[in-house]
């Protein structure tokens, strides 16, 4: 959605040979608990931080879908969830293990040798324009699904469309365990009786701003004026009028090479808990530190990006003089520049990146030894 790369899409657009699949796994830590722990399945589990009898700081990772029939999800402070349901299973985080049950599912989503940018540590994408049609690419697609369920023991949603953002949004259609399929004509007609909330990065301050203008639904915003939005939420209301409008260029980019690491989270409702926000921070932190790892890559660029009402975001950004890979080093970069961003508005997204990324190669690799934080230069 933020790629600057846009192109217009209508049926009779060049886009129309682009065949974009987004894969994401099913409550994702919680299904791999209940997958290694057979006495949680069919029971509320929420993953996240200690609600310590309902007193407990912090926010939820992920549930069960047992749990958020209680009306608990993800980013919701615990004590919250807690309240809601007492007796659901409470699980702090085994990164290393999500970690582990990620690797296996990215290697079977990159085994037809499609173009493969995953996104962060329950989700991916692929361009499967190289198979030449829909149908052959549904094929592919629906023993990759089967494959993960069969190998990792959890399922994963798929939507299959002409672009990233309207593949994104049609994985989310089906949940748990779908696929939604949306061909270049279809495309118009699938988004428009969709509530505007099913665009990504819209939370409540946005959708309730767009209800004051009558818009409601996608295709509402679709066929609303321009120089309306432009009033409102300013140049956001060209991202969000042509993401409405089917318009994405945005590419699936190859891990290789790759210039930056980052993960972002929504809150369930904004936030200035600082305890909330920490404990968000920190989840993030622990998935990027495991990517760091896991690729052998080093960074010198910690960035903080806090987005609170009214699409209002601010960015800081520390270079380091020297590459790190240690988590403690990211977690006293992120926290220093949270404490300078952050002046008590409530957060609606929380952002963390790594950029100046260098990988080790084998023979740095010898060359240092296990308690090195940084390649040579």
């Amino acid at each position: 959605m933020r790629d600057r790369g846009i192109m217009a899409f209508d049926g009779e657009n060049t886009l129309n040979s682009r065949i974009i699949l987004h894969a994401d796994m099913d409550c994702f830590y919680a299904a791999v608990e209940m997958h290694d722990y057979s006495q949680y399945v069919g029971k509320p589990v929420v993953v996240g931080a200690d609600p310590q009898g309902g007193t407990g700081r912090g926010v939820v990772s992920t549930c069960s879908y047992e749990a958020r029939e209680y009306g608990i999800r993800s980013a919701m402070p615990i004590s919250q969830a807690y309240r809601l349901c007492p007796d659901a299973v409470f699980l702090r985080p085994r990164m290393d293990r999500y970690a582990e049950i990620s690797e296996e599912i990215m290697d079977i989503l990159r085994s037809p040798g499609f173009r493969f940018e995953q996104v962060s540590i329950d989700e991916a994408f692929l361009d499967m324009s190289s198979a030449g049609s829909f149908s052959r690419a549904q094929n592919v697609a629906e023993n990759l699904k089967k494959g993960i369920n069969t190998r990792c023991g959890i399922t994963c949603s798929l939507g299959l469309a002409p672009t990233k953002i309207v593949a994104k949004i049609a994985s989310d259609f089906k949940k748990p365990n779908g696929f939604t399929i949306i061909e270049p004509a279809g495309v118009p007609s699938f988004l428009a009786p969709l509530p505007v909330r099913r665009i990504p990065g819209i939370g409540d301050k946005t959708e309730k701003e767009l209800q004051i203008l009558g818009i409601h639904t996608i295709g509402d915003l679709a066929a609303y004026d321009i120089q309306g939005l432009l009033g409102r939420f300013g140049r956001n209301a060209v991202i969000l009028h042509e993401v409405a409008r089917g318009i994405d260029g945005s590419e699936v980019v190859e891990r290789d090479g790759i210039k930056s690491l980052s993960k972002e989270m929504t809150f369930d409702k904004d936030t200035d808990e600082p305890g909330e926000i920490i404990t968000a921070l920190e989840g993030m932190i622990g998935e990027l530190g495991i990517f760091l790892v896991r690729e052998n890559l080093f960074f010198k660029t910690v960035t903080i990006r806090i987005r609170s009402e009214g699409f209002v975001t601010k960015t800081k950004a520390k270079t380091l003089i020297h590459y790190h890979k240690d988590v403690e080093t990211i977690r006293e970069c992120a926290q220093e520049l949270l404490r300078e961003l952050f002046r008590g508005a409530k957060i609606r997204r929380l952002g963390l990146r790594l950029s100046g990324l260098k990988k080790q190669d084998a023979r740095q690799r010898k060359l240092f030894s296990p308690d090195d934080s940084e390649p040579g230069d």
